[in-house]
């Protein structure tokens, strides 16, 4: 008797219809025939999950006493009897009650699963034991019943039900999942859209790991080795080197634009041990890979692009990063490099991207040849070559009694003459042509060891020679120099093509450029110094690099802009080809300067502009809403004064009743005016300590009617850190409005609940809500939306509300009510130490 064969439904959240999935699947089995019961399914009173339960056969389940109760689990032991093809088994993750069979529900599966039956079962993907701390993070709850993973993915099929969070909402708010009662609850807490959208995404990616490993498995079965481009895997070849990290971030970016990117870093080291990397920096590399959610190997192979290959198409990659060769020009003599036979050989179903990095680049910026233009050793060779390669080569042909001939022996001289002046230019070049001519003549040309030459044609064939390697020297030391200024020309071109982008696309860090004009011209130090008059004292307006100089006079280099601004560079002098560029840089500088300082005004401008349409705002505020209470108390005391009528003691008491309601406005209103005031000057300075939010917010109810506010506030809430009177303006501003648009016969429920290290507040109402576009203009001062009332307020509340939550280090945002409506969501900071465990769901939300 085999094992059975298992499949689960997997879903993100609860209600996205796993139950129902399997019930339809069940129904499927039995109208082909098979035998398929109903091991266990709960359907939390859901009637459409209830409907599907007919027409199949359903085990009776068994009773367990636990603690003076009788509760309900599956009957192993009657599904065993019963010996069906199909079984289904709802809630993999339960945890059944003590005195069980088994402590947990897939261990009931696993029991029938070893008898030979198939299973079909259902879990979220919160209730993963891997996924714990995860899940807990993302919404405030610690799941306590959870399933191994390994359990999970043994199973031979997993079908992942999807739904978006706005549906998944959208069925809270309709009763298809949790009854009335417990919809806003639900919504406000664990089914925020965050929460489901992050719980969906655990899920699709749990999923795919598990697709790719179906994947490997297959491709390795059927010895598939060209590229399925199923899912972005990029492959970064490093080589222990400091480019490295750069590698390493590109490919991360890279992966990040495709949803599900993988980062694989391999390093390839040579079977004998030979040329190995340091290890520290390996040790760097793969530190800095896997923490970017990447994976670091290591494989051996002598040929190195063969190896990073056959590594790419074993992991199915799909692109490869590999860094530009760091390798001088005259070794591509030995072959074209990783980097291009990698690119060769890759086929079309594998990308290569070629990086550079600063090892590459570091002299590309710069107006290079500063010094000898072919390098000290180039040149160093040259003059080897020129004076010591005569000397070995006519040791060489006298010692040989090869009798060549003068004209093979001038050929032979030749020859070197024309490799000094690759490797070190004109001069070694020219005192290889004098040397080999001087040896020429005393070695080979008759009369031997002596300076005279008897034959004239010999005379001819050495002034020749001498000519033709003068001429070669030459046309080497012009090809070198029209190079040096070819490249001078392109490292210029370069740097003006930067200027000229920065400043289409208008970048205005000053700090930037310097440190691109330091990064050119190789200097320690660069500052943009600027004065009032030509007497005036020089002022720093940005530098970059160690002990900027303070005077134009006290740099290495110095480039006016005009009388009163200069550009200063201290570390060496440069020549004076270079100064056409650096004109160039420090006239952008000039630029970049004037863009932040007419930025600067802009804002200052706003400022002012933004200050002048509070104090319109106010005078209207001053000159309708404060004068409506005013003349209203003073209309009461004119009537309580006059002694023309006799006023009866209703009367008197209706009149004294408008006047306090009058002077309560008045208080109000001048409340949110003087907290305004404070907010946009800064002076509100908070005494943050620890309290109970069931201490404050009672208190700030007492604004509001009675019975027009339901308070929910859980008892194991922990402590935040606020000021007392601070968030008690805060929550008195969001309840008033909530309550000032809700409608007739509707309260207003003001609820918390912990997510993470915070504390949320939530004063639902279900009011006409708030257009998406208008969710944050409500927060600005003198901001009133739709048709309000003029004496509904000045249009403070929110404003106020909003700032004193983010002087307490809180947040305070808008979101809608699903059903019609609008949510305040006040965001605090829980006590550190005082946090509790996270309020469990109820036994409907742990399906």
């Amino acid at each position: 008797m085999g094992r059975g064969r298992l499949r689960i439904y997997l879903g993100a959240a609860p209600g996205v219809g796993k139950t129902y999935a399997m019930l339809s699947e069940g129904h499927r089995r039995v109208e082909r025939g098979t035998d398929c019961v109903v091991g266990f399914v709960e359907h939390h009173g859901r009637p459409r999950t209830e409907v599907m339960l007919h027409g199949l056969e359903q085990v009776p389940r068994v009773g367990v006493g636990y603690r003076g109760g009788v509760f309900e689990e599956m009957d192993v032991v009657g599904v065993l009897a019963r010996r069906p093809v199909v079984v289904l088994v709802d809630e993999l993750a339960h945890s059944n009650v003590p005195g069980s069979r088994n402590a947990k529900r897939w261990q009931d599966v696993e029991e029938l699963l070893s008898a030979g039956i198939d299973v079909v079962s259902t879990v979220n993907i919160q209730h993963l034991e891997s996924l714990g701390d995860v899940v807990e993070s993302i919404t405030g709850v610690r799941q306590r019943e959870t399933v191994p993973d390994e359990v999970v993915r043994r199973a031979d099929q997993i079908e992942l039900v999807d739904m978006s969070p706005q549906a998944l909402r959208r069925r809270m708010a309709h009763g298809n999942i949790y009854q009335s009662d417990k919809v806003d609850a639900a919504l406000s807490n664990y089914f925020r859209p965050g929460n489901l959208t992050a719980l969906r995404e655990l899920a699709l990616l749990w999923v795919a790991d598990r697709v790719d490993e179906y994947l490997q498995q297959y491709r390795g079965e059927h010895n598939i080795r060209s590229t399925w481009q199923a899912r972005e895997r990029i492959v970064v070849g490093v080589t222990g080197g400091p480019e490295g990290e750069t590698l390493i971030r590109r490919a991360a970016r890279l992966a990040e634009k495709g949803a599900g990117g993988e980062v694989l870093a391999v390093y390839v080291s040579r079977s004998d041990g030979l040329t190995a990397a340091s290890p520290k920096e390996l040790a760097v590399q793969r530190g800095l890979v896997e923490g970017l959610g990447g994976t670091f190997h290591h494989v051996v192979g002598d040929d190195v692009p063969s190896a990073l290959l056959e590594f790419s198409r074993g992991v199915n990659a799909t692109q490869v990063v590999l860094g530009s060769s760091r390798r001088r020009a005259w070794q591509y003599v030995f072959g074209p490099g990783v980097g291009a036979t990698v690119a060769r050989d890759s086929g079309p179903d594998l990308d290569v991207h070629i990086v550079t990095h600063e090892e590459v680049a570091r002299g590309r910026g710069l107006p290079v040849a500063r010094g000898a233009r072919l390098g000290r050793q180039r040149i160093v060779w040259g003059w080897l070559t020129g004076v010591l390669g005569p000397i070995v080569l006519a040791l060489t042909l006298t010692n040989v009694d090869a009798h060549l001939g003068l004209a093979n022996d001038m050929l032979l001289f030749l020859t070197l003459t024309v490799a000094a002046a690759l490797l070190g230019g004109l001069w070694p070049a020219l005192a290889s042509a004098a040397f080999g001519s001087f040896l020429l003549n005393w070695f080979f040309t008759p009369p031997l060891h002596r300076v005279t030459i008897a034959d004239p044609k010999n005379i001819v064939a050495i002034v020749i020679f001498v000519g033709v390697a003068v001429a070669v020297a030459s046309v080497v030391d012009v090809a070198a120099r029209r190079t040096h200024q070819a490249a001078r020309l392109r490292a210029e071109s370069e740097v003006l093509s930067f200027l000229a982008g920065s400043v289409l696309r208008g970048e205005t860090s000053l700090d930037a450029l310097l440190d691109r004009v330091r990064e050119t011209f190789g200097m320690e130090s660069v500052a943009l110094l600027e004065r009032a008059g030509d007497v005036a004292p020089w002022t720093c307006a940005g530098s970059v690099g160690p002990a900027p100089v303070k005077r134009p006079e006290d740099a290495d280099v110095d480039v006016p802009v005009d009388d009163h601004l200069a550009l200063a560079l201290s570390g060496r002098v440069l020549p004076a080809e270079d100064r056409r560029v650096l004109a160039a840089f420090a006239a952008q500088a000039v630029v970049v300067l004037d863009r932040r300082r007419l930025r600067e005004e802009a804002e200052q401008a706003r400022r002012l502009a933004e200050g002048n349409r509070i104090r319109t705002a106010l005078l209207a505020a001053v000159s309708h809403d404060l004068r409506t209470p005013l003349a209203g108390i003073k209309a009461a005391v004119s009537s309580l004064r006059s002694d023309d009528v006799a006023w009866s003691e209703e009367d008197e008491a209706e009149l004294l009743a408008g006047i306090e309601a009058g002077a309560d406005r008045l208080d109000h209103l001048v409340g949110n005016l003087l907290d305004m005031s404070r907010l946009q000057t800064g002076t509100v300075q908070p005494l943050i300590r620890e309290v109970d939010l069931d201490e404050v917010v009672p208190m700030a109810l007492a604004g509001v009617p009675e019975g027009s506010a339901c308070l929910d506030i859980p008892e194991t809430l922990p402590m935040v850190r606020v000021d007392p009177g601070l968030l008690e303006r805060t929550v008195a501003n969001v309840v008033e409005n909530a309550v000032k648009y809700s409608p007739e016969g509707r309260r207003v429920l003001v609820a918390a609940s912990t997510l993470g290290p915070r504390v949320e507040l939530r004063v639902v109402d279900r009011g006409p809500g708030v257009p998406e576009e208008a969710k944050e203009r409500i927060f600005e001062p003198f901001q009133r939306h739709g048709d309000a009332p003029r004496g509904a307020g000045v249009g403070l509340g929110l404003a106020v509300a909003r700032g004193f939550a983010e002087s307490m280090g809180g947040t305070l945002t808008a979101e809608d009510t699903p059903g019609g409506g609008l949510t305040m969501v006040l965001t605090l900071t829980a006590a550190p130490g005082h946090a509790r465990s996270g309020p469990e769901l109820p036994a409907t939300v742990t399906s």
